[in-house]
């Protein structure tokens, strides 16, 4: 499995959750897609990732490649301070199978 990341670093004051409920509508389009989580940092409440999980890294970068992801994306730097990080992590087995 696949954990596929967007990281922002959201403006004082504004609403970045419209635009990550609009990727996640989109992401549930797509084979692969396991579900999603939006988290935000508790030190500072202005860094938000949207974690997704995808059964396959080609299905994640499918969604990612899409012209609506793309489009989504720079819409959601009007209310960002950078442009949003996406990032790939492949899960790896429990650690009670390393021994």
């Amino acid at each position: 499995m696949i954990k596929g990341i967007v990281g922002c670093n959201v403006k004082k004051d504004k609403d970045i959750q419209p635009t990550l409920l609009r990727l996640r509508s989109h992401a549930m389009q797509y084979p692969g897609f396991r579900g999603v989580e939006n988290i935000v940092s508790q030190k500072n409440v202005s860094i938000v990732a949207m974690v997704s999980t995808w059964d396959r890294l080609e299905d994640w970068k499918t969604w990612e490649a899409s012209s609506i992801t793309q489009e989504l994306l720079r819409e959601a730097e009007t209310v960002l301070t950078e442009t949003p990080r996406v990032t790939t992590y492949m899960m790896v087995e429990p650690a009670e199978m390393w021994a």
